[in-house]
């Protein structure tokens, strides 16, 4: 079964502020999809929108997802139909273990009860296919982790929980080389007819390894451009300035 999210002329405002001013689009599963932008150009802001922060306010617009309206649930009811967010800025969660953090949500998306003894093993298989070592599992969430640690550990909770579309904030800022394709080779591995990505990014440096079926560029809380690998190629020699020209 095809999922879909499709944002159907949607604004956001933050703190009073319209960020978002009107983007209509459809993220579908089987696909990789990009969002570009310059700092400041409301990519962040819309993903948080998308999964419900009530501080990113809907102010117009509709979000449906596999045709549902969405736009006024909350974010754990967002999780249930299957929608995850990756976040640019993780936060450190001290005394909780990655095992337990990773068991409850487990739980709480899916609704279904599993052993401590079947998580781990369930858990083990996601962190081996990931190149995680098991000790990984012991640590505090994200407590003391490098940068790269902290967006594999996204990564991880996304292969545990999968979702039918993941929204990816800037998974690839303050990684290594190493780390990177770690991250895109979780994303290219999970893409299937069941689930589908929103990568969003500043830079060309992470569609090496992800190779978008679509991309589009937003500007000052606008699409301003759309098209395919070769547009990250573009912006990568030319910057963001001749969008900006488009956009005027």
């Amino acid at each position: 079964m095809t999922h879909t999210l499709e944002l159907k002329d949607v604004h956001v405002s933050v703190d009073g502020k319209d960020v978002v001013k009107g983007v209509s689009l459809t993220i579908s599963s089987g696909k990789i999809t990009a969002l570009m932008g310059p700092n400041g150009s409301g990519k962040s802001s819309l993903a948080h929108a998308l999964m419900g922060h009530p501080r990113y306010q809907i102010t117009k617009g509709k979000i449906l997802f596999d045709e549902k309206d969405i736009t006024k649930l909350a974010v754990h009811e967002r999780a249930r139909l299957g929608l995850f967010l990756s976040f640019q800025y993780p936060l450190e969660i001290n005394g909780v273990t990655v095992t337990n953090f990773l068991r409850s949500a487990y739980q709480a998306v899916s609704g279904k009860d599993i052993s401590v003894v079947d998580f781990y093993t369930l858990l083990k298989e996601k962190m081996k296919l990931l190149g995680i070592d098991s000790a990984f599992s012991k640590r505090y969430v994200n407590e003391g982790f490098s940068g790269g640690e902290k967006k594999k550990m996204e990564m991880l909770q996304m292969s545990v929980l999968q979702p039918k579309i993941a929204l990816l904030d800037e998974v690839d800022s303050g990684t290594d080389v190493d780390a990177l394709k770690v991250i895109a080779q979780s994303i290219t591995r999970m893409k299937s007819p069941s689930f589908g990505a929103l990568v969003i990014t500043h830079y060309q440096r992470l569609l090496e390894y992800v190779v978008p079926d679509q991309i589009y560029v937003m500007v000052d809380g606008r699409i301003v451009h759309s098209g395919g690998k070769e547009l990250a190629l573009d912006i990568e020699k030319k910057g963001y300035d001749f969008l900006r020209e488009v956009s005027a």
